[in-house]
């Protein structure tokens, strides 16, 4: 700001000082003028990319003739929210120009305690005053905590055993044995043979972009040295799974689904299609003390012996879905029990609720179930019998009564007709659940087992051969038991693989499993 004094006494000099303070100021408010636009531009564009996420997530839980498929969705959320990112720097880098204060990220949470902290220190060039020119002493600190990353590192790990021998007699030579491998003889430790495994079965990086990943640090693996890796921790695993599927043959309640596994078949120079069968346990909802768990068992085919091969004679309450196969298996055995799933009744009548008056009613109905079996979740199995004995009975019966009358007045022909047979044939299986408070109303939980293999699938293609398949079941099995019990799987593979080679029993591969604490 100019001073009285250093105003000039010349007319024309203070003419010129006048005008170019105004033109000085005039290029101000332009400025400001062109920050204010930029910001404004960048809100509205915040503004667009947020309602395209909005937009995005009503599509994930609205009707379902709306909804996306969930990896389409994850891959358009990817992209705007990225574009959302680039809105935000863009606003902070307007405001910081106009001089204000760039806008702080809300309080996240502390970082994990467990990882490595490397300090850096921010710290003034001249600790002398600026004032007096006395020495400066710290009176506080600010501390920020950034989450930081090193990209995967190969290490060597050199295993020395040195040799001796006696200057006496000279004959006795001792060493310590060679610690035992997964792949004797071979250059990976079990860290990396677990790190290869939960890369392509957790998260789904096929094997040779595996490789590819790998030879960016100058470490030349083979795909087809990464599948012996494989298949060989899938040797050793194999009896875990079959160990966690004996363990679900002894439950009171299991649900059961199966999902296709495309297989190549190079006779024929395409894939043929081979089944992964799910048999699940989850007694969460109604308070059982068995942990959760799940296995895979892959099959050629699609066959009802397959789902006895697999449950052996085995006896309690097998929820499903409606597959004729299971209603195979239940005639075999008479100490097994169908429940069916609601959901799938649910979604016959969903296809056709828009044209269907009858298809809406049933919705109605269901929906209630559904209500009531909100209260419930959580409780004792006898409470929850008790509370759908008292609530969800009567809806049960007048829905039955309901189906029968509708059905004598429609077309046989009609896709309704067929919705409804579906239904009332497996009514004794539907209406399990008002009499036993372990049996959940729908198959859902299998249904949510199975979703990691079909996105493996889809990142796979097929698999190999039928041995292939198997593998991809064994693998699968343990690390989606490690993330129900809460464990990482990249610990517990390490762990457990190094067990197995050192000769862990086999009689005693039940001390291994995930949901025990590993030591």
């Amino acid at each position: 700001m100019l001073m009285e004094a250093d105003l000039p006494n010349d007319v024309e000099a203070l003419r010129a000082l006048v005008l170019e303070q105004s033109r000085t100021l005039a290029t101000e408010r332009a400025a400001r003028a062109d920050l204010a636009l930029a910001k404004d531009e960048a809100d509205a564009e915040i503004e667009r990319l947020q309602s395209i996420i909005d937009a995005f997530m009503r599509h994930r839980f609205g009707r379902k003739s709306e909804q996306l498929d969930p990896d389409q969705l994850q891959l358009g959320l990817e992209d705007v929210e990225t574009a959302l990112g680039q809105a935000r720097a863009a606003r902070e880098a307007v405001t910081a120009k106009a001089g204000g204060d760039r806008p702080r990220k809300a309080n996240r949470g502390a970082l994990p305690t467990h990882l490595e902290r490397i300090e850096q220190i921010v710290d003034v060039d001249d600790r002398a005053c600026p004032c007096c020119g006395g020495a400066l002493h710290q009176i506080s600190e600010d501390v920020a905590e950034r989450l930081d990353v090193v990209p995967t590192t190969f290490r060597v790990l050199v295993t020395r055993r040195p040799r001796y021998g006696c200057r006496s007699c000279e004959s006795a030579i001792v060493q310590a044995p060679a610690p035992a491998r997964i792949v004797e003889g071979g250059i990976p430790t079990e860290a990396l043979i677990a790190q290869v495994l939960v890369a392509k079965y957790a998260d789904h990086v096929p094997l040779y972009r595996q490789a590819q990943i790998y030879a960016r640090q100058d470490i030349q693996l083979d795909r087809s040295t990464l599948a012996d890796w494989v298949g060989r921790a899938a040797w050793y695993l194999r009896p875990l799974r079959d160990r966690i599927l004996e363990e679900l043959r002894r439950s009171q309640r299991l649900f059961a689904d199966e999902t296709t596994a495309p297989v190549l078949d190079p006779g024929r120079g395409r894939t043929k299609t081979g089944q992964l069968w799910a048999y699940a346990r989850d007694d969460r909802p109604w308070g059982g003390d068995d942990p959760p768990l799940v296995a895979y068992v892959y099959a050629p085919d699609r066959k009802s012996e397959r789902a006895e091969a697999h449950l052996g004679s085995y006896s309690g309450i097998l929820q499903v879905d409606g597959y004729s196969g299971y209603a195979a298996l239940a005639r075999r055995s008479q100490q097994l029990s169908l429940a069916f799933c609601w959901s799938h009744v649910r979604r016959k009548f969903y296809e056709l609720a828009d044209s269907s008056p009858v298809a809406t009613e049933v919705l109605r109905r269901i929906a209630m179930l559904y209500a009531i079996e909100n209260e419930v979740r959580g409780t004792s199995a006898e409470q929850r019998r008790a509370i759908r004995n008292e609530q969800a009975r009567v809806i049960v019966d007048d829905l039955h009564v309901y189906l029968e009358a509708r059905l004598r007045q429609i077309s046989a022909k009609s896709k309704l007709a067929d919705a409804v047979r579906y239904a009332l044939t497996r009514w004794a299986g539907l209406s399990l659940f008002l009499d036993d408070g372990r049996v959940e109303l729908d198959s859902n939980t299998v249904e949510r087992s199975i979703r990691p293999l079909a996105l493996n699938r889809k990142n796979a293609l097929f698999a190999g051969s039928d041995e292939g398949g198997d593998n991809w079941a064994v693998i699968a099995t343990l690390i989606e038991n490690c993330k129900i019990s809460g464990v990482n799987p990249h610990t517990w593979l390490t762990e457990t693989l190094a067990k197995l080679a050192s000769g862990h029993p086999a009689n005693a591969v039940g001390q291994l499993m995930p949901w025990i604490n590993m030591t």
